[in-house]
């Protein structure tokens, strides 16, 4: 039998001077969704700071008591994260199930999370932020747990009567677990260093489209490749890390990395769980900040996802906005300008403006020259063929005249191997 949806209402704190506080309220509506819970009603509070024991005031509670018997609803969603004394006293005041929207979040990517190393930092945030509320717990938490996926049975199928020295060991050995994945990805980001392949790392807000611009630049650049990432339009579609390799009509190729979206007061435990993950950001050549340029409150998403980059080291990275959507806003596209690349993925309008952005961004460091591979030296020229553009070919009595555009490594590889007829001069990729 298809379970039935769950009823809640949704709970938050008006401190008075925040002008975006109906756009998280909305954003919270929109996590629930996503978690396949149903708004039964809302209840906000003005408020300087949250009730330390209650969240809201004595007189809202009463209110909120009437609202859940009208509305029959089984959950109560804060828009912000309780403390532990909060949440206890909430559920007995209550007798419902209350989740913050830390909690919420954790929930969404338990069911989303595919792959055994996304479960496995889903788990450790859920349980890092379970260890300070184990008194008193209801069966919120135990929702998450039954959607992670884990071969052992989580906190929330053993109805959290995990104690705290229980927990603490579970961490540590999902840890060590995590820790032979994350070995086995920087064994692969080494090797892809050592071909020199730059990579690109696509960042932003959820659901700002990130998916849906790398299928559209595979589409473009690899058609019928076949490799098309999942892009749904719904919040945290995306967990797992994607690379794709795009392959340019010159021969250019560079990796193509999705990341996992960011989202306002994502849980720390999350963005410290998925670190590893996200470290692929920090040492990428160049990032474009997948903007939604439909959104209403674009430029607090900017702030939210150039805040987040900071906290993982990676805003040192070159980085090109891309304004994404721009077909649902009044944004004329496709353009560029100084660094700002405006198009619509879905349409698949501005990708040649973005590839021309990219190119001239991680290809400046290439090299044209002329050089002679002597005919005994074929492997060589079949070398050059494969990974540099070549731009004109000779044959001379003494061998192959190439000349060649590419990385200075390139070169490096087979130097002595042929004879360099020029000089190599820099020039940008366009």
């Amino acid at each position: 039998m298809e379970r039935q949806q769950k009823k809640a209402i949704l709970i938050g704190i008006h401190p008075g001077n925040r002008t975006d506080f109906g756009y998280y309220m909305e954003e919270l509506a929109n996590l629930a969704a996503a978690a396949g819970i149903e708004e039964a009603g809302r209840v906000t509070q003005k408020l300087s700071r949250s009730n330390p024991s209650h969240y809201i005031g004595k007189g809202k509670i009463d209110e909120l008591l009437e609202l859940i018997h009208a509305q029959e609803a089984d959950v109560v969603i804060c828009n912000d994260e309780l403390t532990p004394s909060q949440l206890r006293n909430l559920e007995a005041a209550l007798d419902r199930t209350v989740m913050d929207r830390t909690a919420l979040i954790l929930a969404i990517f338990a069911e989303r999370a595919r792959t055994r190393e996304a479960q496995l930092q889903v788990e450790v945030a859920r349980l890092h932020y379970m260890l300070p509320r184990l008194v008193g717990l209801r069966e919120s938490l135990g929702r998450q747990g039954g959607g992670s996926g884990l071969k052992n049975r989580g906190a929330g199928e053993t109805k959290l009567e995990l104690d705290r020295r229980r927990i603490e060991e579970r961490i540590v050995m999902l840890q060590k677990e995590l820790e032979q994945l994350v070995s086995h990805r920087q064994t692969q980001r080494k090797k892809r260093r050592r071909n020199d392949m730059p990579v690109v790392c696509l960042v932003g807000y959820t659901n700002a489209g990130k998916s849906s611009l790398m299928n559209a630049m595979m589409e473009t650049h690899n058609p019928g490749s076949g490799k098309e990432v999942m892009a749904e339009n719904r919040l945290f579609a995306t967990l797992e890390t994607s690379v794709r390799s795009i392959t340019l009509h010159d021969r250019k190729s560079f990796l193509l990395t999705d990341t996992v979206g960011f989202v306002s007061q994502l849980p720390h435990h999350l963005v410290k769980a998925f670190r590893s993950t996200l470290e692929e950001v920090a040492e990428a050549d160049l990032l474009l900040h997948v903007v939604d340029s439909s959104s209403p409150m674009v430029e607090r998403q900017i702030a939210v996802t150039e805040e987040t980059l900071k906290e993982l080291g990676a805003d040192h990275v070159p980085k090109v906005f891309v304004y994404n959507k721009a077909d649902l806003a009044s944004l004329p596209f496709p353009s560029t300008d100084n660094g700002k690349v405006v198009l619509s993925a879905k349409l698949g309008s501005g990708i040649s403006e973005l590839t021309r952005e990219i190119r001239e961004r991680i290809f400046e460091r290439d090299v044209r020259c002329e050089v002679l591979v002597p005919y005994d030296q074929s492997r060589v020229t079949a070398y050059f063929n494969e990974f540099a553009n070549v731009r004109s070919v000779s044959f001379e009595a003494d061998g192959t005249r190439l000349t060649l555009e590419c990385p200075e490594s390139v070169l490096e590889r087979y130097r002595g191997s042929y004879i360099p007829l020029s000089e190599s001069v820099h020039f940008p990729g366009s």
